[in-house]
């Protein structure tokens, strides 16, 4: 049983807290209601993200073999055969996709068509991504940054709330800022054999890094300015702070995974804490 719950990354579930930023930034954090379709969501989302992890270590099994901490994962290490990671992988990708549909089917409810639509997309493109696209230098990490970017917009869809255009840049620039740190971190530790890495060079990726975590900057400034709350411009400093710390802690882990970065360093799990903190005083209790 732990294997199987290895298998499914139930950590990596940190991700999908995206499709709650929707409902919380619109003010909407008080609906009970809103706050039902938004667990729905992450839990619909949850299960298709452990598919997609399952069908990822099945094509990249006889690979992983050949990574020192990689080839003790479940189905590289031959404790989860292929065919049963194969099920696993099957009943999360119709479970999920049944579940998100249900609303529509029984209540004719366009929003959650239109999120299940997007989350078969997730679905298609991560399973291409799986089959070789991961292959292609840029494809590899804008594939990946996808990823985040769908979570946001599921979760607009599944709580009817309408996602701002400086909050995709923010999220499309931060994800893309993430996925180059990745490349990074694997390229720096050349314990990875990603076919791609044979490709990329640490000072693009290093430049890559720069540009996207100025650009994420630049686009959660004129966010937190069109946002209606006249505080959240003061939060600024604090992202930035967080980007840096973020950085910083990409240097310590050899992976650069974006997860494992954030639970692994306690300063930017307090400073994260503290920024929550901050913007739900702003929003909710501001100062009369």
């Amino acid at each position: 049983m732990k294997d199987y719950i290895r298998l499914l990354r139930p950590r990596h579930c940190i991700k999908n807290l995206l499709i709650f930023f929707p409902m919380f930034f619109a003010k909407e954090a008080r609906n009970i209601g809103m706050w039902g379709w938004a667990v729905y969501g992450f839990i619909i989302f949850s299960v298709a993200a452990s598919g997609i992890y399952v069908i990822n270590d099945i094509m990249d099994a006889d690979r992983d073999r050949l990574h020192p901490q990689k080839k003790n994962r479940p189905i590289a290490s031959g404790r989860i055969s292929k065919t049963h990671a194969w099920l696993i992988f099957i009943m999360c990708t119709f479970a999920s996709l049944i579940l998100s549909a249900l609303p529509y089917f029984l209540a004719s409810e366009k929003n959650a068509g239109y999120a299940t639509g997007l989350l078969a997309v997730y679905i298609v493109t991560n399973i291409a991504y799986s089959c070789g696209l991961k292959n292609i230098p840029i494809l590899d990490v804008s594939l990946l940054s996808l990823g985040y970017v769908i979570r946001i917009y599921y979760g607009g869809f599944i709580t009817g709330i309408e996602i701002s255009d400086w909050l995709f840049l923010v999220v499309t620039a931060g994800a893309l800022y993430m996925g180059f740190g990745k490349r990074r971190g694997e390229l720096k530790a050349g314990k990875d054999t990603r076919k791609v890495l044979k490709v990329y060079t640490q000072s693009f990726l290093e430049q890559a890094m720069s540009l996207m975590m100025g650009l994420a900057i630049v686009f959660y400034a004129l966010w937190a300015r069109d946002i209606d709350n006249s505080y959240m411009i003061f939060t600024v400093p604090l992202f930035m702070l967080i980007v840096l710390r973020y950085s910083m802690a990409c240097e310590k882990l050899a992976e650069g995974d974006p997860v494992e970065v954030i639970l692994g360093d306690l300063p930017l799990i307090v400073m994260l804490f503290i920024y929550g903190l901050t913007v739900v005083l702003m929003m909710y209790y501001p100062a009369r």
